[in-house]
């Protein structure tokens, strides 16, 4: 699998689940746990991929702007993962403060998807070849497997 594919149906899969919990209510608790903590597993693993595997193949064959697009997906990254989910996961599922919380995760969430779909990964196409994104999605899929399993 092409490493743009696997990244891209990650980003559905997080969507997915992002767009059942927004519309879920203040009543949905075990939902909204249950939800929460697939969107939490999912990114954790997606991450990893990303900083671990693709963006540093993404940032050595490109320039300046692809090292500063680099960085800034990263930073995105540390936003939601060390500031957005660790307040999100001590917020009372079944507070309205919850679900304003969850709109804000959602929003980077799409803000972050938006831009690689648009710009990093148009870019990486035009900078890896077929066969170095194949390799890195060869190599990708298999730390995922790995990821999950753990």
């Amino acid at each position: 699998m092409n490493a743009i594919e696997l990244l891209k149906d990650d980003h559905k899969k997080v969507l997915k689940l992002l767009e059942e919990i927004t519309n879920t209510t203040e009543r949905a608790v075990k939902t909204r746990t249950d939800l929460l903590a697939k969107v939490q597993a999912e990114l954790s693993v997606h991450t990893t991929l990303e900083e671990d595997i693709f963006y540093p193949a993404y940032k050595k064959a490109g320039a300046k702007s692809e090292a500063k697009m680099y960085h800034e997906a990263v930073e995105e990254h540390r936003a939601v993962e060390k500031l957005v989910l660790p307040d999100l996961l001590k917020t009372d599922p079944g507070s309205v403060q919850f679900s304003g919380r969850m709109k804000v995760l959602k929003e980077l969430l799409e803000h972050h998807i938006e831009e690689e779909e648009d710009e990093m990964f148009k870019e990486a196409k035009e900078l890896l070849s077929k066969d170095q994104l194949e390799a890195l999605g060869e190599q990708m899929a298999a730390r995922q497997k790995q990821l999950k399993a753990a």
